[in-house]
């Protein structure tokens, strides 16, 4: 109520110049009746003046909000002149108080969860490989159970993905603070991707097939990419028919990883990208966990490398464009 008063005064003082301290003075004059015209050009008069300077009192209150810029600290009026400024200006400073007291919560709380998941993920690493090596001694000893032991390989070789999958998408929350743009050898990184994916390879009986010049060089990340193209790879094997083949092949700055299989319907391809989406395919399989996709879309799209999906006839493309790092590096 007491604002309300303040921001209004002028207002009330207006009031009683024009309808009460007015008609006084112009009846002692000449009387109202003859006058009466002039009156109201006072009155509107004295109103103009009162608008007019309101509107300079409050015009950054006015800026600041019909303004639709969305920066912080924007919304702050410094040295407010009129009560409902300062009242405005107290107001957001105590919002913004508060929403960067909350910002502040919230990264010690991913800090947390990264450290937190950095650390089970290490932790059930170590047993992971003491696993598996006790695997590789037991098919040379019990070769009559080399079957058994190669299904409980099949296992770990999952879980190990997927701890691998996990520990990448938690970094991925500082990716832009982790990126180191160099000249990478483009067929030395494919290369050292599928000799990891080699076993994976024979198991599912796909087989890769590199179409890529020694001399390609483009300018990206070294780790995240390695990431995104074992990501790619993985799923063509995973979704690839048997006895069939992924080519991977390198054309007017256009990477292409190519496989035969199942199609993904046209009404998933954007889909497919969002956070723990896994589609039908994923769901019939089991296996999908709809990060492996979300990672690929978001370090691509951090290392400005233009992306696209498309699925037809049986047979899926995933195309990277690295055409604006080379010429950057013709540069």
């Amino acid at each position: 109520m007491r604002l309300f008063l303040r921001d209004h005064l002028s207002f009330m003082i207006l009031y009683i110049i024009t309808f009460i301290c007015l008609p006084i003075v112009i009846h002692r004059l000449d009387g109202l009746d003859n006058h009466y015209a002039y009156f109201i050009f006072l009155a509107i008069t004295l109103l103009a003046i009162l608008l007019f300077f309101r509107y300079v009192r409050r015009k950054k209150m006015y800026a600041h909000m019909n303004g639709k810029t969305l920066e912080s600290g924007y919304f702050l009026i410094h040295q407010p002149i009129a009560p409902i400024e300062k009242a405005y200006a107290d107001q957001m400073q105590s919002i913004q108080s508060l929403l960067l007291t909350k910002e502040d919560e919230h990264k010690d709380f991913l800090q947390e969860q990264q450290l937190m998941i950095s650390q089970t993920v290490h932790q059930m690493k170590t047993p992971l490989s003491v696993v598996q090596l006790l695997i590789q001694a037991n098919q040379l000893k019990e070769t009559s159970l080399l079957h058994e032991w190669q299904k409980v390989k099949k296992e770990c070789d999952k879980l190990n993905f997927s701890l691998n999958q996990l520990l990448t998408y938690s970094r991925s929350s500082k990716l832009l603070a982790d990126i180191k743009i160099e000249p990478i050898h483009l067929k030395s990184i494919v290369h050292e991707v599928t000799n990891d994916l080699k076993d994976y390879f024979i198991e599912k009986e796909v087989y890769p097939k590199s179409k890529i010049g020694e001399n390609i060089i483009i300018f990206s990340d070294r780790k995240w990419l390695k990431v995104v193209i074992y990501q790619l790879l993985s799923n063509a094997v995973k979704y690839g028919e048997k006895q069939s083949s992924v080519l991977i092949h390198y054309e007017n700055g256009q990477l292409r990883i190519k496989n035969n299989g199942e199609v993904i319907p046209e009404s998933e391809i954007n889909r497919v990208f969002e956070l723990f989406y896994t589609g039908t395919k994923g769901r019939i399989k089991g296996e999908a966990t709809g990060i492996g996709l979300f990672l690929v879309k978001k370090i691509l799209s951090t290392l400005n490398h233009p992306y696209k999906l498309s699925s037809a006839d049986n047979v899926t493309i995933f195309s990277i464009d690295f055409s604006k790092s080379i010429e950057t590096a013709a540069k």
